[in-house]
């Protein structure tokens, strides 16, 4: 058998529809993000089942409070099994003359965004995310719809990604 013999598995049309761009493949955010996304799941679920359900409990009823409590851990546990998901769906790829950002487990997007658009590249992270060395990229351009945002990244790539747009989108300058 040859390499010509072997044939590449063939891609759906929703995998070619998000397919990173020719040349390229989609780098993943750090793992550090699903633990943020567990740990933003425990401090919403924890107090709406604890607080949310005794003061419903005390307002109407027990039974209606302690199902608020069922339904807030049930979906604090929902978000922690699919965190890893989540964090697996977050790339983005650098190309010749555009940004691009893919992200989405159940609706799927793929955002580009010209470097020659780009007006602001910044860099944040809250108290959770410093504490964790992830920070979050946000991209904005002149266009409210088109900001783009890469959740996840560790300090180190979020602060070299945001310096290797910046002179990108100086490089493309479109003048506006």
């Amino acid at each position: 058998m040859t390499a010509s013999d072997v044939q590449k598995p063939k891609s759906s049309p929703v995998e070619a529809a998000f397919a990173a761009p020719e040349g390229t493949s989609w780098n993943r955010v750090d793992p550090a993000f699903t633990w943020y996304r567990r740990l933003l799941a425990l401090m919403v679920a924890v107090p709406v089942a604890v607080l949310g359900g005794a003061g419903l409990g005390v307002r109407l009823n027990w039974g209606a409070g302690a199902a608020l409590a069922v339904l807030a851990l049930l979906a604090g546990a929902a978000v922690w099994f699919v965190a890893g998901r989540t964090r697996e769906s977050w790339g983005y790829a650098e190309g010749r003359s555009d940004f691009y950002l893919t992200f989405g487990t159940v609706i799927r997007q793929l955002v580009v965004v010209p470097y020659g658009r780009m007006q602001v590249v910044d860099v944040t992270a809250n108290l959770l995310e410093q504490s964790l060395g992830i920070a979050t990229v946000r991209v904005r351009t002149a266009a409210t719809t088109a900001d783009a945002r890469i959740p996840g990244l560790s300090l180190q790539d979020a602060t070299a990604l945001r310096d290797r747009l910046a002179a990108r989108s100086e490089t493309f300058s479109t003048g506006l």
